[in-house]
């Protein structure tokens, strides 16, 4: 598979549609309500019999049989928002998106908390520090503008030293007050670079993971490093860096003939092994940029349940969930979710679907 990014994709998809009220919208994470990470809510639903129940997320591995597989992401968050100005002196803060080869990034400016889509190439932006970016071409155009561009930087130390002094995580209108780069890490996150937290896997703690696999649960790793994720106009997701190994290839393959269940853990998790599996679904390792879209019209192969949070309404991410748990069972558990008050984003609340 190549490691040059191909093009944004131009695939469309018509996800589902609801009234999300801001009160669902966490706010904060967990920690921070008095919970432990674990202590979120989790709302299980069955594809088989349409059923839904509600637990805590602490509970999952009752919901697991000896024999499944759980596949987590171990991609790390890394504090991807630089402070900026331009050539007129004008504050934006730079997301990091994605690292390209040849030390290439992509980014998104923004201003006032939205996309600043009026940069133009050749434009020489300030970071903190002494550093610099400098924007070579656009990457994702949006509208009369453009979302993503190629950029250089020009840093006075190593990009994670320079992003641990200077950077902050990526973070939205709805959380209130910053929160240290601890609160955006998975427990078992091992190599840094995506640009916003596979927040799936949060609620994982070392208890609930050695409870997994004391009941013969086994967990298996993939690398997805996600880019930014503020797709305002609901636009399929950009190209991202993948990798699965052999052995978890061969752990998905062998757990699927002997009748268990894969259950990833992120939308990112389908993404990446969705990109490495055949029609017959068998997969086999990979690296590389995938641009796989999951769709009802493209179901999945590779895995049989998700573990995931609350997406937006309207988002991409939305017809992925229709692929695996099927639309009418969706638009229940949606409902409910936000009759029971779940909460939303990377510090809410999680969907766990099985089949």
């Amino acid at each position: 598979m190549t490691l040059t990014p191909p093009a944004p994709s131009s695939v469309r998809v018509e996800a589902l549609s609801f009234d999300l009220p801001r009160a669902l919208e966490a706010s904060a994470p967990p920690e921070a309500r008095g919970l432990t990470r674990d202590a979120v809510r989790m709302m299980v639903a069955r594809r088989h019999d349409r059923s839904i129940e509600h637990a805590s997320f602490s509970s999952i591995p009752t919901f697991l049989d000896d024999g499944d597989l759980v596949v987590v992401n171990t991609s790390g968050t890394l504090a991807a928002a630089l402070a900026a100005s331009d050539a007129a002196g004008r504050p934006l803060e730079v997301h990091l998106s994605s690292e390209l080869p040849a030390g290439l990034w992509t980014l998104e400016l923004r201003r006032e908390g939205r996309p600043h889509l009026r940069a133009a190439v050749g434009d020489e932006l300030t970071l903190p520090a002494g550093g610099r970016a400098s924007l070579l071409a656009a990457y994702a155009p949006h509208g009369s503008g453009v979302r993503l561009w190629v950029a250089s930087l020009s840093l006075p130390e190593p990009l994670l030293s320079y992003l641990s002094a200077h950077g902050t995580p990526i973070r939205y209108g709805y959380v209130q007050g910053e929160w240290p780069i601890t609160m955006y890490q998975n427990v078992y996150a091992t190599e840094p670079g995506s640009a916003e937290m596979p927040s799936a896997g949060r609620p994982f703690t070392p208890e609930v993971l050695t409870r997994l696999l004391a009941k013969g649960v086994g967990v298996a790793p993939v690398l997805l490093h996600t880019g930014v994720a503020s797709l305002e106009a609901n636009e399929a997701p950009y190209a991202e860096y993948f990798r699965v190994t052999p052995s978890t290839a061969r752990r998905v393959n062998e757990t699927r003939r002997a009748g268990g269940r894969v259950i990833a853990v992120g939308t990112t998790v389908v993404r990446a092994l969705e990109t490495v599996v055949d029609g017959r679904g068998t997969l086999s390792p990979g690296r590389g940029w995938t641009e796989t879209v999951i769709t009802p019209d493209r179901p999945v192969r590779a895995v049989d349940g998700l573990l995931t949070g609350w997406h937006e309404p309207e988002a991409s991410h939305l017809a992925m969930l229709e692929a695996i748990a099927g639309r009418e069972l969706l638009e229940r558990c949606y409902a409910e979710a936000v009759a029971e008050e779940y909460l939303w984003h990377e510090f809410g609340d999680v969907h766990l679907v099985l089949p």
